[in-house]
């Protein structure tokens, strides 16, 4: 157990890996210290959901069919309830569903949430000594908003077909994604001259998104 994992034991752990890194919003007062960048539980992610609140670009979300193991992020929260934090992330995910929330308890088990995360936030409870883990378990959309099955050749085409707004957003999204969150789509993208080198990227993540600006990356997937 390293040193950053034992910060969990008998807590309840935040597992993030998208937005919620770089922005906690409404889960601020929330969560204490610091993230454990990479700490969290290894999770099949994709860049598979159309989100519209991120101008129909692609956002990274769990997706056993078609993605890849990625290192998580973990942070702690000030519950001691595994469903209040649950509340407290639907609340800055903008949850209509609470379905939408994983939940794992080390009393109760799996609260919500699908299986093919729930076993992995298990182990790595059981591994840290956390008291529970509450993520979020939006679900892939492609194919519901295109019509066409996901795949990384499909994704690519999607992003190509995006407008100069919504395409700033997308490079600018999936640019900030920890380096770890390795899909894919993502390792597809590394190939395109109509994408920019992760240097381009990292530049813009220093500089932070423009307030007010169509690539501003605001709370929610």
């Amino acid at each position: 157990m390293t040193p950053s994992q034992h910060a969990f034991a008998g807590r309840v752990a935040v597992i993030g890996w998208g937005s919620l890194i770089w922005d906690l919003d409404d889960l601020a007062p929330h969560v204490a210290g610091e993230w454990a960048l990479g700490g969290g539980p290894a999770l099949p992610l994709e860049f598979s959901r159309i989100s519209p609140k991120r101008a129909m670009s692609l956002v990274v979300v769990i997706d056993p069919d078609c993605g890849a193991p990625c290192p998580t992020s973990a942070i702690a929260s000030v519950r001691r309830d595994v469903a209040q934090a649950a509340a407290d992330l639907g609340r800055r995910e903008r949850a209509r569903d609470p379905a939408h929330i994983g939940a794992w308890c080390a009393r109760r088990g799996l609260l919500s949430g699908a299986q093919a995360a729930g076993g992995a936030v298990a182990s790595w409870c059981g591994l840290t000594g956390a008291a529970g883990a509450v993520w979020t378990d939006l679900p892939r959309n492609f194919e519901a908003e295109t019509g066409t099955p996901f795949t990384v050749e499909a994704g690519l085409a999607y992003l190509r077909r995006l407008g100069p707004e919504s395409l700033a957003v997308a490079r600018l999204y999936i640019g900030s994604a920890p380096h770890g969150t390795d899909t894919p789509l993502r390792r597809a993208l590394a190939g395109c001259d109509w994408w920019p080198d992760p240097a381009a990227a990292d530049a813009d993540r220093s500089q932070g998104p423009a307030d007010g600006g169509a690539a501003r990356l605001s709370a929610s997937p």
